[in-house]
């Protein structure tokens, strides 16, 4: 017998909670500055937070397949890559580091390394193509590339021109047992790099809060991917940030801070994505573990979390979905699961609540809102508040402010719907060598003040942010403002829906008409008509989809969950063929 929804007042418990945590003298203070809120406590730059891990020692930090490292282990093995960067590599701060790599344990070693350096790390997308991370190579620039076997193998063309020019950058192998490898000019494998030695210590190297940390580029749906380029404040404040929104999950549910034990985690996110770093930051400073998996794989999900006891399931909504509907078929109940945290792309409102009626409701659903932007997750929606309310997306980290704007820039009453605008300490300082999609992202110089915009449709309500849809994604039908989200989440309502896309089609005289793409759970059944009746019978008339499109493929997305409806929107013509 499933648990009823919570129905105590979970808003002003959050509220309560979250007021307390941000009392002066607390980890979460602010203090307010030109540039916008910033948190009074926090490390000043990420050196600090790693240096903060060596007290966990010998406890595991990073598991694969049976290896991994301890907290100990990590560091030496970043500090000792730091030196060797500096010196048998002769990079200096501010040369760029491309990691271009699965999960593998090895990447955060590499990360860490160039940030104890004072070296800019430049996180490459591991499914992009040979020519998608030639681009990337050519944009940044680097000293030194870290690959494993695939993407050694992809970008080597890239190289070989490199070294036609005479300015060939380190490569740094992972995982290549090629003999000629070993043979190729300024190639190493991590393999072979020497042990590091007993307190082995991170470079005396001068590193400042306003120093650029990285360059991630943007997952390209709508073009060319832009570089997104962080300072050390920036990341400083996003290691805090889930901190919080953790914290804030645990006192409302009663807990004591003091008698919490560190996660351990099965972490789903690709680590080029800023949502990793939303669940490593927290899992670092506790002492947590971090179970990687090499390929999204929902029975070998299963069987990790059973070995390694997890806790804590953090995934794209996707893989999340999977997990419950593998779980479901085979009858395991995870007893040792407590917390499944989405992000990345927007979670379906039906989520939260399956995840209560599933495990009758031990397990706690977290959702949130980040972009690379702003370093991942600065908007949380946690506990009983996100089952009551999961079409929002909760409230904001305390060192970040919001503006709902209309088109002219103005702030926009409680309840309507404008551009979501945000500023604060971890948003990022601008596009890397792009000076003109800098200045169109911010309404004023961001070393100014300037307000970050999102390009999301959003509205506040009693201090919590609900997005209704992205600003390029609204479909406009008649006049009337269809909010492609709202759609979608009733639709994953239906019991048929596994997945479902909404979109414009153009009109005649409509301008524009609402479309879906659907695709059906195994052994379900249910034609176009039912799925209108279904939306009709939730929305307004002018928001039922016209046209109704059914997919037996997966719809497709990019490796962090998002909807690629550049692709769909071929298969929606006006008048399609239904079923």
């Amino acid at each position: 017998m499933t648990s009823p929804v919570p129905s105590s007042n979970s808003l002003a418990v959050v509220t309560r909670v979250q007021a307390a945590l941000c009392a002066p003298g607390t980890p979460f203070a602010t203090v307010d500055t030109p540039r916008g809120r910033r948190y009074a406590n926090a490390p000043a730059v990420l050196r600090d937070f790693l240096e903060t891990t060596r007290a966990h020692g010998a406890g595991p930090f990073l598991l694969l397949d049976g290896r991994g490292y301890s907290y100990a282990e990590h560091y030496a093995a970043a500090a000792a890559l730091a030196h060797r960067c500096l010196t048998e590599y002769g990079l200096r701060p501010g040369d760029r580091v491309a990691i271009a790599m699965r999960n593998l344990p090895e990447w955060q070693v590499a990360f860490w390394a160039t940030q104890l350096a004072g070296l800019i790390a430049v996180p490459l997308n591991g499914w992009w193509s040979a020519q998608e991370l030639a681009y990337a190579l050519d944009d940044c620039t680097p000293g030194l590339v870290v690959a494993d076997a695939e993407r050694t193998e992809r970008i080597e063309p890239w190289l070989a021109a490199q070294q036609d020019r005479g300015g060939r950058p380190w490569l740094l192998t992972v995982g290549v047992t090629s003999p000629a490898e070993a043979e190729t000019p300024r190639t190493e494998r991590f393999e072979r790099l020497p042990a590091p030695t007993d307190g082995v210590s991170a470079p005396e190297v001068a590193i400042s809060p306003e120093d650029d940390a990285t360059i991630l580029y943007t997952s390209g749906t709508t073009g060319r991917p832009k570089g997104v380029v962080a300072t050390q404040a920036a990341w400083c404040a996003a290691t805090v940030n889930p901190r919080f929104f953790g914290a804030t999950a645990a006192l409302a549910a009663g807990q004591d801070l003091a008698a919490l034990r560190p996660h351990t985690v099965l972490l789903t996110f690709p680590f080029f994505h800023v949502a990793a770093f939303t669940t490593l930051f927290p899992l670092m400073a506790s002492g947590g573990c971090a179970v990687l998996l090499r390929k999204w794989d929902p029975q070998a999900a299963l069987e990790l979390i059973d070995r390694h006891r997890v806790t804590l399931y953090s995934g794209v909504p996707t893989t999340a979905l999977g997990l419950l509907e593998a779980a479901e078929r085979r009858g395991l109940p995870l007893t040792g699961l407590t917390t499944i945290a989405t992000g990345g792309a927007a979670a379906p409102p039906e989520l939260a609540r399956r995840i209560h009626r599933q495990f009758d409701s031990r397990v706690e659903a977290r959702n949130g809102y980040g972009l690379t932007e702003v370093c991942g997750g600065v908007i949380g929606n946690v506990g009983a508040r996100y089952l009551e309310h999961p079409e929002s997306i909760g409230r904001p980290s305390p060192a970040l402010e919001v503006r709902i704007a209309d088109p002219a820039g103005e702030r926009l009453p409680e309840g309507e719907v404008g551009e979501l605008w945000l500023r604060g300490q971890s948003v990022f300082r601008g596009y890397w060598h792009n000076p003109e999609a800098t200045a169109a992202a911010f309404d004023g110089p961001p070393e100014a003040g300037g307000w970050f915009r999102t390009g999301d449709l959003a509205c506040v309500r009693d201090g919590e942010v609900y997005v209704v849809d992205r600003l390029k994604d609204l479909v406009i039908r008649g006049g009337e403002n269809v909010y492609c989200v709202e759609v979608e989440g009733v639709l994953h309502d239906h019991p048929a829906i596994e997945d479902a896309a909404v979109l414009g089609v153009p009109h005649a005289t409509l301008g524009e008409e609402v479309a879906a793409v659907v695709r059906l759970r195994p052994g379900a059944s249910a034609d176009a008509e039912e799925l209108r009746r279904h939306v009709a019978g939730r929305l307004a008339a002018f928001k039922v989809p016209a046209h109704v499109v059914f997919r037996t493929e997966p719809l497709p997305r990019n490796p962090t969950g998002k909807l690629l409806k550049r692709e769909l929107r071929a298969e929606v013509r006006p008048g399609p063929a239904e079923r």
